[in-house]
């Protein structure tokens, strides 16, 4: 432990009032070890320059474990997704005799959909729009 260094410090009434109770509630040793965390902390703070580096441990993980489940759950939708897509591809393929121009042109139109409507498609707005395309 290295030696330190006292010097003078002045706070206002209210603020030397709320440092007393805070370190208490912080199980800080002394005001002395309470304000020397506070610096430390503060210090690290404008070294990284990013108050992001400082979230408590709890909410970080609270924030990941959110994610994490979120991440589950969209992956287990875009797999039932695919799996229905693959049904409907697999009953059009087999039911119609599709000639590669016309795959062309239909996955043109398609891409042209997609991007118009931002992905939104119905099925009803796609049957009103079939004879225009």
């Amino acid at each position: 432990m290295s030696p330190k260094v006292k010097f003078a410090f002045y706070l206002p009434p209210e603020k030397k009032e709320e440092l007393e109770r805070r370190y208490r509630e912080d199980g800080s040793r002394s005001i002395t070890a309470f304000i020397e965390n506070a610096v430390g902390f503060y210090l690290d703070y404008l070294s990284a320059n990013n108050a992001g580096a400082f979230l408590p441990a709890a909410v970080k993980s609270l924030i990941e474990g959110r994610l994490g489940m979120f991440e589950d759950r969209m992956a287990s939708l875009l797999f039932k997704q695919t799996v229905e897509q693959d049904m409907a591809m697999n009953i059009i393929a087999t039911s119609f005799e599709l000639d590669e121009e016309y795959m062309r042109r239909q996955r043109g139109r398609s891409i042209a959909n997609v991007k118009q409507t931002n992905g939104r498609l119905s099925f009803e707005s796609i049957a009103r729009n079939t004879g225009e395309g």
